[in-house]
């Protein structure tokens, strides 16, 4: 394995990273859209995941496919919640805030607004914007 290569790799699921299987093809391969979390990635490229379902089975580099989840981990009433999709808190948060209000309001306001910036701007697109 080319060792750039290797060391985006390692960049890019590195130890604690959230993932999704994709694809995987092993008899033993714990079901599509599992999520796990990232142990390492050894020296050939592969992806060791801890998947949530207990198995172990390694993420083939060109031959599995998982994506990075854009988890995340709020505190709110001193409860710590790791979610695993942004949008998904971000919802959550919205319905509280909907249904709330006072002081109760303003603290889910304050983490809607941490979750939905990034670096100071308003979350990034997925795609990047062309010049005109």
């Amino acid at each position: 394995m080319n060792h750039e290569l290797l060391k985006q790799l390692r960049k890019e699921y590195s130890i604690g990273t959230r993932v999704e299987l994709v694809q995987m093809d092993d008899c033993q391969a714990p079901p599509i859209g599992t999520k796990g979390t990232v142990s390492g990635v050894d020296d050939i490229g592969s992806i060791l995941v801890d998947w949530d379902n207990g198995s172990s089975l390694n993420v083939v580099y060109g031959a599995d496919v998982c994506i990075v989840l854009d988890s995340v981990t709020t505190i709110c009433y001193n409860q710590e919640r790791k979610w695993d999709k942004r949008e998904d808190a971000i919802a959550s948060f919205f319905e509280c805030l909907l249904n709330s209000e006072g002081t109760e309001r303003e603290r889910y306001l304050s983490i809607l607004l941490q979750l939905t910036t990034w670096e100071g701007f308003l979350i990034k697109p997925k795609k990047k914007l062309k010049r005109l």
